[in-house]
Protein backbone atom coordinates (compact mmCIF):
# COMPACT_ATOMS: atom_id res chain seq x y z
CA UNK A 1 0.00 0.00 0.00
CA UNK A 2 2.13 3.00 1.07
CA UNK A 3 5.94 3.37 -0.26
CA UNK A 4 6.90 3.89 2.64
CA UNK A 5 7.70 3.26 6.31
CA UNK A 6 4.92 4.25 9.13
CA UNK A 7 5.75 7.86 9.76
CA UNK A 8 6.35 9.58 12.66
CA UNK A 9 3.47 12.66 12.98
CA UNK A 10 4.47 15.42 16.07
CA UNK A 11 1.06 16.19 17.22
CA UNK A 12 1.02 19.99 18.04
CA UNK A 13 4.82 19.53 18.62
CA UNK A 14 6.26 17.49 21.39
CA UNK A 15 3.44 18.41 23.66
CA UNK A 16 4.39 15.73 25.86
CA UNK A 17 7.19 17.67 27.21
CA UNK A 18 6.42 21.70 25.91
CA UNK A 19 3.39 23.54 25.44
CA UNK A 20 1.86 22.31 22.28
CA UNK A 21 1.80 24.82 19.58
CA UNK A 22 5.19 26.86 20.32
CA UNK A 23 7.85 26.73 18.63
CA UNK A 24 10.08 25.01 21.71
CA UNK A 25 7.51 21.94 21.56
CA UNK A 26 7.98 21.93 17.70
CA UNK A 27 12.05 21.95 17.96
CA UNK A 28 12.20 19.34 20.51
CA UNK A 29 10.08 17.13 18.00
CA UNK A 30 12.34 17.28 15.25
CA UNK A 31 15.10 16.67 17.65
CA UNK A 32 13.01 13.33 18.45
CA UNK A 33 12.92 12.06 15.41
CA UNK A 34 9.69 13.33 13.99
CA UNK A 35 8.97 13.22 9.83
CA UNK A 36 6.41 15.54 10.38
CA UNK A 37 4.87 18.43 12.84
CA UNK A 38 1.60 19.32 13.38
CA UNK A 39 0.05 22.77 14.10
CA UNK A 40 -3.35 23.37 14.04
CA UNK A 41 -3.62 26.58 12.02
CA UNK A 42 -6.11 29.47 13.29
CA UNK A 43 -6.36 33.09 11.56
CA UNK A 44 -5.57 36.40 13.62
CA UNK A 45 -8.04 39.60 12.66
CA UNK A 46 -5.43 41.06 10.28
CA UNK A 47 -5.52 37.44 8.33
CA UNK A 48 -2.00 35.61 9.30
CA UNK A 49 -2.25 32.18 9.90
CA UNK A 50 -1.04 31.33 13.74
CA UNK A 51 -0.49 28.09 15.07
CA UNK A 52 -3.41 27.59 18.11
CA UNK A 53 -5.44 24.07 19.03
CA UNK A 54 -8.46 26.62 18.54
CA UNK A 55 -9.77 29.81 18.33
CA UNK A 56 -10.37 30.18 21.53
CA UNK A 57 -7.48 31.55 23.49
CA UNK A 58 -7.82 30.91 27.30
CA UNK A 59 -6.96 27.22 27.56
CA UNK A 60 -3.43 27.94 26.05
CA UNK A 61 -2.37 31.25 26.59
CA UNK A 62 -2.23 34.23 29.17
CA UNK A 63 -4.52 35.91 27.96
CA UNK A 64 -7.11 36.34 31.00
CA UNK A 65 -3.79 37.93 32.97
CA UNK A 66 -4.43 40.87 30.24
CA UNK A 67 -6.62 43.60 31.45
CA UNK A 68 -6.34 45.64 28.38
CA UNK A 69 -7.83 42.77 26.49
CA UNK A 70 -10.56 41.88 29.02
CA UNK A 71 -13.50 43.62 26.96
CA UNK A 72 -12.56 41.63 24.31
CA UNK A 73 -14.08 38.61 26.04
CA UNK A 74 -17.54 37.18 24.51
CA UNK A 75 -19.40 34.80 23.41
CA UNK A 76 -19.85 33.01 19.89
CA UNK A 77 -21.41 30.16 18.69
CA UNK A 78 -18.47 27.84 16.81
CA UNK A 79 -19.48 24.81 15.00
CA UNK A 80 -22.85 24.97 17.05
CA UNK A 81 -21.30 24.88 20.58
CA UNK A 82 -22.16 28.72 22.40
CA UNK A 83 -17.70 29.34 23.79
CA UNK A 84 -17.16 31.70 26.01
CA UNK A 85 -13.75 33.49 25.85
CA UNK A 86 -10.87 36.10 23.78
CA UNK A 87 -10.93 34.66 20.05
CA UNK A 88 -7.85 34.87 17.32
CA UNK A 89 -9.79 36.64 14.65
CA UNK A 90 -10.37 39.60 17.31
CA UNK A 91 -6.95 40.37 17.62
CA UNK A 92 -4.20 41.69 15.49
CA UNK A 93 -1.02 39.40 14.90
CA UNK A 94 1.11 42.05 17.22
CA UNK A 95 -1.63 41.98 19.61
CA UNK A 96 -1.25 37.96 20.03
CA UNK A 97 2.57 38.27 20.18
CA UNK A 98 2.10 40.03 24.02
CA UNK A 99 0.60 36.69 24.75
CA UNK A 100 2.46 33.90 26.07
CA UNK A 101 1.78 30.49 25.79
CA UNK A 102 1.16 27.74 28.94
CA UNK A 103 0.50 24.56 29.29
CA UNK A 104 -3.24 23.36 28.07
CA UNK A 105 -3.48 20.44 30.53
CA UNK A 106 -1.43 21.28 33.84
CA UNK A 107 -3.03 18.48 35.99
CA UNK A 108 -1.96 15.72 33.24
CA UNK A 109 1.55 16.97 32.66
CA UNK A 110 2.70 19.01 35.76
CA UNK A 111 6.15 19.73 34.50
CA UNK A 112 5.45 21.51 31.66
CA UNK A 113 4.35 24.36 33.94
CA UNK A 114 7.71 25.32 34.00
CA UNK A 115 7.81 26.47 30.70
CA UNK A 116 4.11 28.83 30.98
CA UNK A 117 5.37 32.06 29.55
CA UNK A 118 8.35 31.46 28.40
CA UNK A 119 6.83 31.33 24.30
CA UNK A 120 4.84 33.05 22.23
CA UNK A 121 2.51 32.07 19.58
CA UNK A 122 4.43 31.10 16.54
CA UNK A 123 3.18 31.88 13.00
CA UNK A 124 2.95 29.11 9.94
CA UNK A 125 5.62 31.24 8.27
CA UNK A 126 7.81 31.11 11.73
CA UNK A 127 7.55 27.45 11.97
CA UNK A 128 8.37 26.57 8.22
CA UNK A 129 11.62 28.87 9.12
CA UNK A 130 12.49 26.51 11.59
CA UNK A 131 12.28 23.62 9.59
CA UNK A 132 14.62 25.41 7.10
CA UNK A 133 16.74 25.86 9.78
CA UNK A 134 16.44 22.59 11.38
CA UNK A 135 17.45 21.07 7.90
CA UNK A 136 20.14 23.24 7.39
CA UNK A 137 21.73 22.06 10.71
CA UNK A 138 21.32 18.40 10.82
CA UNK A 139 20.26 17.52 7.03
CA UNK A 140 16.89 15.73 7.85
CA UNK A 141 14.14 17.08 5.57
CA UNK A 142 11.08 17.12 8.15
CA UNK A 143 7.91 18.04 6.92
CA UNK A 144 4.83 20.16 8.08
CA UNK A 145 0.82 18.42 8.63
CA UNK A 146 -0.82 21.45 9.11
CA UNK A 147 -4.87 21.14 10.29
CA UNK A 148 -7.30 24.01 9.37
CA UNK A 149 -9.31 24.73 12.01
CA UNK A 150 -13.16 24.82 11.74
CA UNK A 151 -13.24 26.37 8.21
CA UNK A 152 -17.03 26.76 8.25
CA UNK A 153 -17.32 28.77 10.77
CA UNK A 154 -14.32 30.99 9.49
CA UNK A 155 -16.04 30.86 6.04
CA UNK A 156 -19.91 31.47 6.53
CA UNK A 157 -21.02 31.47 9.95
CA UNK A 158 -18.24 33.17 12.65
CA UNK A 159 -18.47 36.98 13.15
CA UNK A 160 -16.15 39.46 14.64
CA UNK A 161 -16.42 41.07 17.95
CA UNK A 162 -17.85 44.05 16.26
CA UNK A 163 -20.32 41.56 14.70
CA UNK A 164 -18.78 41.67 10.92
CA UNK A 165 -18.52 38.66 8.85
CA UNK A 166 -15.31 36.68 9.21
CA UNK A 167 -15.58 35.31 5.53
CA UNK A 168 -11.88 34.05 5.58
CA UNK A 169 -11.00 30.33 3.40
CA UNK A 170 -8.95 29.11 5.54
CA UNK A 171 -7.93 26.60 2.42
CA UNK A 172 -6.86 29.62 0.36
CA UNK A 173 -4.82 31.30 3.20
CA UNK A 174 -3.00 27.79 3.29
CA UNK A 175 -2.43 27.79 0.28
CA UNK A 176 -1.07 30.91 -0.39
CA UNK A 177 1.32 30.75 2.55
CA UNK A 178 2.64 27.45 0.84
CA UNK A 179 3.38 29.02 -2.22
CA UNK A 180 4.83 32.35 -0.75
CA UNK A 181 7.53 30.49 1.46
CA UNK A 182 7.93 28.01 -1.13
CA UNK A 183 7.16 25.29 0.82
CA UNK A 184 5.15 23.15 -0.99
CA UNK A 185 6.84 19.54 -1.72
CA UNK A 186 4.04 17.24 -1.71
CA UNK A 187 7.18 14.75 0.00
CA UNK A 188 6.98 17.10 2.57
CA UNK A 189 3.23 18.70 3.28
CA UNK A 190 -0.09 16.89 4.34
CA UNK A 191 -3.36 19.06 4.67
CA UNK A 192 -5.93 17.86 6.79
CA UNK A 193 -9.65 18.83 8.09
CA UNK A 194 -12.38 17.39 9.82
CA UNK A 195 -14.52 18.83 7.16
CA UNK A 196 -14.65 17.45 4.02
CA UNK A 197 -16.32 20.19 1.98
CA UNK A 198 -12.44 21.79 2.52
CA UNK A 199 -11.01 19.39 1.27
CA UNK A 200 -12.79 19.09 -2.11
CA UNK A 201 -12.69 22.56 -2.25
CA UNK A 202 -8.80 22.13 -2.05
CA UNK A 203 -8.50 19.04 -4.22
CA UNK A 204 -10.47 20.71 -6.90
CA UNK A 205 -10.35 24.67 -7.17
CA UNK A 206 -7.36 26.20 -4.44
CA UNK A 207 -4.33 23.76 -5.30
CA UNK A 208 -5.06 23.05 -8.93
CA UNK A 209 -5.06 27.02 -8.98
CA UNK A 210 -1.51 27.15 -7.78
CA UNK A 211 -0.62 24.80 -10.13
CA UNK A 212 0.03 22.36 -6.38
CA UNK A 213 -0.73 18.77 -6.07
CA UNK A 214 -0.47 18.37 -1.87
CA UNK A 215 -1.94 15.10 -0.12
CA UNK A 216 -5.04 15.43 2.04
CA UNK A 217 -6.00 14.04 4.61
CA UNK A 218 -9.84 13.17 5.82
CA UNK A 219 -9.89 13.74 9.49
CA UNK A 220 -12.43 10.82 10.88
CA UNK A 221 -14.11 11.38 14.77
CA UNK A 222 -16.41 9.14 16.75
CA UNK A 223 -18.88 7.11 14.67
CA UNK A 224 -20.99 6.54 17.53
CA UNK A 225 -22.95 9.61 17.76
CA UNK A 226 -22.04 10.02 21.75
CA UNK A 227 -20.58 13.80 20.91
CA UNK A 228 -22.83 15.80 19.69
CA UNK A 229 -23.25 19.12 20.53
CA UNK A 230 -26.79 21.10 20.77
CA UNK A 231 -26.31 22.93 17.62
CA UNK A 232 -26.10 19.62 15.69
CA UNK A 233 -21.74 19.80 15.28
CA UNK A 234 -19.25 18.13 17.48
CA UNK A 235 -16.99 15.07 17.58
CA UNK A 236 -19.18 12.67 16.23
CA UNK A 237 -20.33 15.09 12.63
CA UNK A 238 -18.72 17.14 10.54
CA UNK A 239 -20.05 20.31 10.81
CA UNK A 240 -19.75 21.68 7.02
CA UNK A 241 -22.62 19.11 6.46
CA UNK A 242 -24.81 20.05 9.39
CA UNK A 243 -24.35 23.93 7.63
CA UNK A 244 -24.75 23.15 4.20
CA UNK A 245 -27.08 20.54 4.55
CA UNK A 246 -29.67 22.49 6.77
CA UNK A 247 -28.92 25.60 4.78
CA UNK A 248 -30.28 23.49 1.33
CA UNK A 249 -27.40 24.17 -0.46
CA UNK A 250 -26.29 21.88 -3.67
CA UNK A 251 -24.73 19.04 -2.17
CA UNK A 252 -23.22 17.24 -5.58
CA UNK A 253 -21.50 20.45 -6.00
CA UNK A 254 -20.33 21.22 -2.89
CA UNK A 255 -18.62 17.61 -2.43
CA UNK A 256 -19.40 16.03 -5.39
CA UNK A 257 -21.72 12.99 -7.00
CA UNK A 258 -20.11 10.36 -4.86
CA UNK A 259 -19.65 11.74 -1.66
CA UNK A 260 -23.19 14.01 -1.80
CA UNK A 261 -24.63 10.38 -3.08
CA UNK A 262 -23.18 8.59 0.46
CA UNK A 263 -24.24 12.19 2.81
CA UNK A 264 -27.52 11.64 1.62
CA UNK A 265 -27.86 7.90 2.46
CA UNK A 266 -26.22 8.72 5.78
CA UNK A 267 -28.82 11.03 6.51
CA UNK A 268 -28.10 14.37 4.90
CA UNK A 269 -27.46 17.06 7.52
CA UNK A 270 -27.22 14.24 10.21
CA UNK A 271 -24.69 12.28 8.34
CA UNK A 272 -22.01 11.64 10.90
CA UNK A 273 -18.17 10.41 10.85
CA UNK A 274 -19.63 7.01 10.58
CA UNK A 275 -20.68 7.37 7.19
CA UNK A 276 -16.70 8.72 6.25
CA UNK A 277 -15.72 5.28 8.17
CA UNK A 278 -17.86 2.84 5.85
CA UNK A 279 -16.92 1.33 2.68
CA UNK A 280 -18.40 3.84 0.60
CA UNK A 281 -17.64 6.38 2.26
CA UNK A 282 -13.58 5.92 1.97
CA UNK A 283 -14.56 4.96 -2.05
CA UNK A 284 -15.57 8.53 -1.94
CA UNK A 285 -12.65 10.02 -0.03
CA UNK A 286 -10.12 8.47 -1.95
CA UNK A 287 -11.24 10.62 -4.79
CA UNK A 288 -9.92 14.21 -2.44
CA UNK A 289 -7.82 12.40 -0.13
CA UNK A 290 -4.01 10.56 0.32
CA UNK A 291 -5.38 9.49 3.54
CA UNK A 292 -8.01 9.35 6.79
CA UNK A 293 -7.04 10.32 10.10
CA UNK A 294 -9.34 8.42 12.16
CA UNK A 295 -9.75 8.67 16.06
CA UNK A 296 -7.92 5.54 17.65
CA UNK A 297 -10.77 4.34 18.88
CA UNK A 298 -12.64 3.80 14.96
CA UNK A 299 -9.59 1.11 14.81
CA UNK A 300 -9.19 -0.36 19.04
CA UNK A 301 -12.46 0.06 20.43
CA UNK A 302 -12.73 0.67 23.84
CA UNK A 303 -15.16 0.58 26.84
CA UNK A 304 -15.64 2.67 29.64
CA UNK A 305 -14.80 1.27 32.93
CA UNK A 306 -17.67 1.32 35.71
CA UNK A 307 -14.80 3.02 38.52
CA UNK A 308 -11.06 3.78 37.33
CA UNK A 309 -7.64 2.02 37.44
CA UNK A 310 -4.66 3.34 39.11
CA UNK A 311 -2.19 1.45 36.56
CA UNK A 312 1.01 3.15 37.51
CA UNK A 313 0.71 2.97 41.59
CA UNK A 314 1.11 6.67 42.12
CA UNK A 315 -2.15 6.92 44.10
CA UNK A 316 -4.38 8.47 41.28
CA UNK A 317 -6.29 5.99 39.69
CA UNK A 318 -6.79 8.04 36.20
CA UNK A 319 -7.11 4.86 33.44
CA UNK A 320 -11.17 5.08 32.67
CA UNK A 321 -11.35 2.45 29.37
CA UNK A 322 -10.56 -0.94 28.38
CA UNK A 323 -10.02 -2.46 25.78
CA UNK A 324 -13.15 -4.09 23.75
CA UNK A 325 -10.78 -7.05 22.56
CA UNK A 326 -12.12 -6.18 19.37
CA UNK A 327 -10.54 -4.88 15.87
CA UNK A 328 -12.65 -3.14 13.12
CA UNK A 329 -12.15 -3.43 9.54
CA UNK A 330 -11.09 0.08 9.03
CA UNK A 331 -7.83 -0.11 8.44
CA UNK A 332 -8.79 -3.12 5.67
CA UNK A 333 -11.16 -0.84 4.34
CA UNK A 334 -9.21 2.12 3.98
CA UNK A 335 -6.71 0.38 2.08
CA UNK A 336 -8.71 -1.41 -0.62
CA UNK A 337 -9.78 2.00 -1.26
CA UNK A 338 -6.30 3.43 -1.68
CA UNK A 339 -5.94 5.82 1.39
CA UNK A 340 -3.30 5.33 4.08
CA UNK A 341 -4.55 5.20 7.68
CA UNK A 342 -3.01 8.13 10.34
CA UNK A 343 -5.07 7.44 13.82
CA UNK A 344 -4.85 10.19 16.51
CA UNK A 345 -3.89 10.77 19.33
CA UNK A 346 -1.12 8.50 20.95
CA UNK A 347 -0.72 10.28 24.27
CA UNK A 348 1.89 8.35 26.85
CA UNK A 349 0.04 9.69 30.04
CA UNK A 350 -1.98 7.16 31.95
CA UNK A 351 -5.25 9.33 31.91
CA UNK A 352 -4.71 8.23 27.94
CA UNK A 353 -4.02 4.73 28.05
CA UNK A 354 -6.51 1.57 28.60
CA UNK A 355 -6.77 -1.83 30.33
CA UNK A 356 -5.95 -4.99 28.02
CA UNK A 357 -8.60 -7.14 27.60
CA UNK A 358 -7.66 -9.37 30.00
CA UNK A 359 -7.71 -5.90 32.50
CA UNK A 360 -4.17 -5.28 32.75
CA UNK A 361 -3.17 -1.49 32.17
CA UNK A 362 -1.47 -1.41 28.57
CA UNK A 363 1.67 0.52 28.22
CA UNK A 364 2.34 3.22 25.73
CA UNK A 365 5.13 1.47 23.85
CA UNK A 366 2.37 -1.18 23.72
CA UNK A 367 -0.47 0.75 22.34
CA UNK A 368 1.87 1.86 19.95
CA UNK A 369 2.69 -1.37 18.69
CA UNK A 370 -0.58 -2.62 18.63
CA UNK A 371 -1.16 0.08 15.79
CA UNK A 372 1.54 -0.49 13.72
CA UNK A 373 1.13 -4.32 13.60
CA UNK A 374 -2.05 -3.17 12.75
CA UNK A 375 -1.50 -1.93 9.71
CA UNK A 376 -1.45 1.93 10.09
CA UNK A 377 0.80 3.79 8.07
CA UNK A 378 1.43 6.56 10.41
CA UNK A 379 1.33 7.86 14.05
CA UNK A 380 -0.08 10.71 15.48
CA UNK A 381 1.78 11.69 18.93
CA UNK A 382 2.48 13.74 21.53
CA UNK A 383 5.57 12.06 22.53
CA UNK A 384 7.50 11.40 18.79
CA UNK A 385 10.51 10.19 20.78
CA UNK A 386 8.36 7.21 21.66
CA UNK A 387 6.61 6.84 18.76
CA UNK A 388 10.30 6.54 16.72
CA UNK A 389 11.16 3.73 18.99
CA UNK A 390 8.04 1.75 18.17
CA UNK A 391 8.22 2.71 14.47
CA UNK A 392 12.10 1.20 14.31
CA UNK A 393 10.43 -2.04 16.68
CA UNK A 394 8.40 -2.62 13.97
CA UNK A 395 10.55 -2.11 11.38
CA UNK A 396 12.91 -4.58 12.69
CA UNK A 397 10.39 -7.31 13.20
CA UNK A 398 10.30 -6.83 17.28
CA UNK A 399 7.49 -5.92 19.85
Amino acid sequence: MPSHPPIVIAHRGASAYRPEHTLAAYQLAIEQGADFIEPDLVPTRDGVLIARHENALSDTTDIAAHQDFADRRTTKTIDGEEVTDWFTEDFTLDELKTLRARERIPAIRPANIAFDGRFCIPTLAEIIALLRRAEQATGRRVGIYPEIKHPTYFRHTGRHLDGTPIGLDLGALLVAALAREDFADPARVYIQSFEPASLVSLRRDLLPRAELDLPLVQLIGDATGRFINAGGGGFSRPFDLVHHARNGDDLADIYGDELAAVIRRGGGWQAGYATLASAEGAAAVARYASAIGPWKLLILPRRKLSEPVDGDADGRAEITQQLTGAETPLVRIAHAAGLEVHPFTLRPEEAFLALTPAGEPQSFRDELSQLLAGGVDALFSDDPAAARAAVRAHQAGGP
